[in-house]
């Protein structure tokens, strides 16, 4: 799909805000039914994702798969479990909890100071083919 730059930076910035906040929908929300909806709405982010690189038969069939039948599938089970369960502890915030925060925010942090470290001009001029190396294999 030929879109203009502006268009096509936003359509990006908005699926991957929408998979963002699915994702943290998923693990932060305490009801099992809002975070099988917040998966998909990850699912559907996704789907979209492969319409800008005219993938658009994977795009369908990830919609039909992931969306219309895991996500389903998922939404089924849990309500057929004993929602109250639930509900019983109210303990918003456990020590494994404060763990795997910390443990998260350091992954999080390393990971944001590798991306702002590496060179990616280095990275995009040694992955183009030379045109007199792809000349020798020609003939």
């Amino acid at each position: 799909m030929d879109l203009p730059g502006p268009i096509h930076d936003f359509l990006l910035v908005f699926l991957g805000s929408g998979l963002i906040l699915g994702g943290l929908g998923v693990v932060l929300l305490t009801n099992p039914i809002y975070s099988a909806f917040s998966l998909g709405l990850v699912f559907v982010c996704i789907s979209l994702l492969y319409i800008p690189s005219n993938s658009h038969f994977v795009a369908a069939a990830q919609l039909l798969i992931y969306v219309g039948a895991i996500n389903v599938l998922i939404i089924f089970a849990v309500m057929f479990m004993n929602g109250s369960e639930y509900y019983k502890d109210l303990n918003l915030w456990t020590v494994g909890d404060g763990v795997t925060s910390v443990v998260c925010t350091s992954i999080f942090a390393s990971l944001i100071t590798t991306i702002l470290d590496t060179s990616w001009y280095g990275i995009i001029w040694t992955t183009r083919i030379k045109p007199n190396y792809r000349a020798r294999f020609d003939k």
